[in-house]
Parts: C-alpha cells; structure tokens; sequence
C-alpha cells in the first residue's frame, strides 16, 4: 500500500497533480479541489498522503494533504454506493471538517448539494455514516497557497446567482486548472465569464 509520496510538485490541475519522487517515479494523484488550491506551485517540495484503491475496472491513487481528509476518505468509501470519484467529489464540494460535520448532523440539504449525490444517496450516506464520523467535525485544513475555501465560495456565488451546481463548480474547475486567481471575486469574475 502506498500511504505517502514525498516529492517536487511536476504539474498541478484542479482535480490531480504529479509528483516526482527523488528516485525519478512520476506519480499521477487525483485530488480532491480542496486539495488542489492550497498545493504551492509546480517545482516545490511536497508530501501528500493516499489512498491506493484497486477496483475491478480500475487503479487509482488518491492524495490528500492532511491526516483528518484521508481518514474522512477511507470511511466516505465504506458507505454502500460511494466509491473513489464520489468521494472525491465530496471532498471537492467542502473541506473535511465541514463534510464530516453535514454527515454528523444528517444535513441532506448541504449533501444533496454534491454532485452525484441525490436525496436518497445523501440520507442513506447520512445514516451509514454519521456516528463513524463524529471524530472528524471540525477537522483542521492544512495550510497551503490559497485560502482552502476560495473555491467553494465561488462555486457558492455561482449558485446563487442561478447557476446549476454541476455548471458553477465545473466553471471554477476550469479557471483553477489554468491560473490561480488573485481572489475568491476574481475567481468568481472569471469562472462567470465561462458560463
């Protein structure tokens, strides 16, 4: 099992990096937006720690920077139904102290607002899930470049102005993997200009 990759940063996109390791592996980690916008730029030192997941139909390496996002990750996969893409989504859509929180306290609504997560699937997550996460509510966010909620801001204001949730946060995904915007107004600026 591979639980950590320590090396230069290669290449950043919003939702999976490269790492290059001092014996010259170059590992593709898929991460969670959250993740993403507070990595420092390409060619700093980096250790991110994963999950290694081997489906049936796939082999993926999932990186987190904190303690407190992979352990959320592990239990987000014991749920019936979630597998590696919706629980990055979920860590995506909120910080891990702030999920483990809607699923401690059964918030369907603030579920539901995942993608991918419709009603049922939030409250059955919401049932199988809320006492195995109580430990984890308030989970501290691994300091990084950016402010680690810039984007769910953004995709917040998006919204509210009427767009979809699936439009608002694949707008602000596109405006991360290109540049990274001074400020949450700037990103929303220019995620708006997407759309």
């Amino acid at each position: 099992m591979i639980s950590r990759i320590k090396g230069v940063l290669l290449h950043r996109e919003a939702s999976r990096v490269e790492v290059e390791t001092r014996s010259g592996v170059v590992y593709e980690i898929e991460v969670p937006l959250t993740v993403s916008e507070r990595l420092p730029r390409p060619g700093s030192e980096v250790e991110i720690r994963t999950v290694y997941l081997v489906r049936e139909d796939a082999v993926s390496l999932f990186g987190f920077l904190s303690p407190e996002e992979r352990a959320l990750f592990v239990r987000l996969l014991s749920a019936s139904g979630v597998g590696g893409r919706l629980a990055l989504a979920m860590l995506s859509t909120f910080p891990a102290g702030r999920l483990a929180r809607a699923i401690a306290e059964k918030d369907v609504a603030a579920l539901t607002q995942i993608s991918g997560v419709g009603k049922k699937t939030a409250e059955r997550i919401a049932l199988e899930l809320s006492d195995k996460v109580a430990d984890l509510v308030g989970a501290p966010v691994s300091t990084g470049s950016g402010d680690g909620a810039g984007a769910q801001e953004a995709v917040k204001a998006l919204v509210a102005l009427g767009h979809s949730f699936q439009e608002a946060d694949r707008a602000v995904r596109q405006v991360l993997d290109e540049e990274e915007p001074a400020s949450t107004e700037a990103l929303i600026r220019k995620a708006l200009a997407r759309g």
